[in-house]
């Protein structure tokens, strides 16, 4: 009776994994989509209000991007681990709605404190001119606790779908927006600021709609009379606390780099000035630093996506304490993610005059942008380790790290561009990340640091990599003498790059035996690349 009931129940674990493997994957391409249209939407942006005009938008953009991390990443992730460890339908209501109350008073606070101190806030980044973008993003903090609610609910019952669906709904509708009022400031001649506090307006357009997407959900939570008793575990006192703790870890270290970004919002454009520029010139330069954030994005996307697929077989492992499964998949997670973030700084940084001028029309700021894609490793790995040790359920070591690295960023930007520019700027979020991760390593358990030691992958890797940037900047040193000036030129010597750097460094990676068979088989085309490998050894 026992073996059948068993073997009854197998069906159903079986059709339970595989759920949540497909609604992590769904996730996983609805946050990419979000991704890569909220980094490339900055380059037409740009190329339609100038420099100034996208000193004014990125100046205020931390406040938003930090606001839509709470309700789209971190909140939901530790709400939905609340929910999931609920067995009780009536428990789970009456804990959400709890959760539900606790956010909106916070939230309203962080309201007040945006919209009323917008005038201080604007004053401490060196231009009053921001106070109105201020007010408008404020009101982010009302739609916060209705989607992380939202989403964490349907997560936590293992139902990604609504968070997928508000995600994409969200950032479409924003982008739509931000383009169409750039184009209209463009064409109507409006002042920066205006079509800045119009343009960032797009934010509560998508937050509205995005929020209509959990009206069904609201619906049925409020319609229900449930009286259910809770345990001391959910009083209100210890969900605040574990708010805080583990919700606040988990959100600030998703906003990692949105952090760093408002550190510059308040010290690059005034440490400018206080080198000798002029109010305007700073401003303008400012815009130019800020080019750096969507190739900083769209290189995170490229190192992390593809290795995000691979966290829920983590945690299965963890959880089924299976050591050597553990051991495999954080060696294969954190060599996807190196191997991947490391490719793309070194593409960047090679290309990155051809790149700066095909995507921003001038070369201009192109050596503090290359330092800053140098960011792009570290954050990486910073983010890949942050998610196996919140695999762990370990917070602290990450809070300790994050903490010391935008404590290193606020206590020396300021000083590092008066006496360097926004080459200092980009230095100092590249030392930020680099103190992070240096925390991390050295708290993290020994089979994290083995992942990335073991073996000779960094040696490997250094030779790819080193082959790679000097055959791709040779091929477009020499295209673009023959091609001359120009973005045409540009656009050409840039896409031959990408071509020619690709191809070496598969090359290499296959000559080396850079990856296992595991590690290719997670890479796009991998299976494929395998093949023609041991093709050409048989002949």
């Amino acid at each position: 009776m026992r073996k059948q009931a068993a073997t009854s129940s197998h069906p159903k674990r079986h059709r339970q994994s595989r759920g949540l493997v497909n609604g992590a994957l769904l996730l996983s391409f609805a946050a990419l989509i979000a991704k890569v249209l909220s980094a490339f939407y900055r380059i037409p942006l740009q190329n339609l209000v100038g420099n100034t005009g996208f000193y004014v938008y990125q100046q205020v953009y931390p406040l938003y991007g930090i606001a839509m991390t709470f309700a789209l990443s971190g909140l939901p992730v530790f709400i939905s681990k609340l929910i999931a460890e609920i067995d009780e339908v009536a428990v789970r209501r009456q804990v959400a709605k709890r959760v539900l109350s606790i956010l909106a008073v916070f939230s309203g606070c962080l309201f007040g404190l945006l919209f009323f101190g917008a005038p201080v806030i604007a004053t401490a980044m060196g231009d009053r001119g921001l106070i109105p973008l201020i007010q408008v993003v404020s009101g982010m903090a009302l739609f916060m606790p209705g989607l992380a609610v939202g989403r964490g609910f349907a997560q936590g019952l293992f139902d990604m779908r609504p968070t997928a669906i508000s995600q994409v709904v969200e950032q479409v509708l924003r982008v739509a927006i931000i383009i169409v009022v750039a184009w209209l400031a463009a064409s109507q001649h409006w002042i920066v600021y205006r079509m800045g506090a119009w343009a960032m307006s797009g934010a509560l357009f998508g937050a509205v709609a995005a929020l209509i997407v959990f009206v069904p959900f609201y619906q049925q939570l409020f319609g229900q009379q449930d009286q259910a008793v809770l345990s001391k575990d959910y009083d209100w006192l210890v969900l605040a606390r574990r708010l805080l703790r583990e919700g606040g870890t988990i959100c600030l270290f998703a906003a990692v780099v949105l952090l760093l970004q408002l550190v510059d919002s308040f010290t690059v454009k005034r440490g400018l000035v206080s080198a000798g520029m002029t109010q305007a010139g700073a401003k303008s330069l400012k815009g130019v630093y800020d080019r750096a954030q969507p190739l900083i994005q769209l290189g995170l996307v490229v190192a992390t996506s593809f290795s995000a697929t691979l966290l829920p077989t983590l945690s299965a492992a963890l959880n089924g304490r299976r050591e050597k499964a553990v051991q495999t998949t954080l060696t294969t997670l954190i060599h996807v993610s190196v191997a991947l973030s490391v490719t793309a700084t070194a593409g960047l940084i090679v290309l990155m005059p051809m790149i700066n001028l095909v995507l921003f029309g001038s070369m201009t700021g192109s050596m503090a942008l290359a330092i800053y894609c140098l960011s792009i490793v570290f954050a990486s790995l910073i983010s890949t380790y942050n998610s196996i040790l919140q695999s762990m359920n370990q917070y602290r070591l990450s809070l300790t790290a994050l903490l010391a690295g935008v404590l290193a960023k606020a206590l020396f930007n300021y000083q590092a561009v008066v006496s360097f520019g926004i080459n200092g700027a980009s230095w100092m979020t590249v030392i930020s990340l680099f103190v992070m991760l240096v925390v991390i390593w050295l708290g993290s358990p020994a089979e994290m640091r083995e992942a990335l030691t073991g073996g000779r992958f960094v040696r490997k890797l250094g030779l790819a990599t080193m082959v790679m940037a000097v055959i791709t900047g040779f091929i477009a040193n020499q295209l673009q003498v023959s091609l001359g000036p120009g973005r045409i030129a540009a656009i050409l010597v840039t896409l031959v790059g990408v071509i020619v750097g690709v191809i070496t460094f598969v090359g290499m990676a296959l000559w080396t035996r850079l990856f296992s068979t595991r590690e290719w088989l997670t890479l796009p085309g991998g299976k494929r690349l395998l093949k023609i490998m041991v093709q050409f050894e048989n002949n």
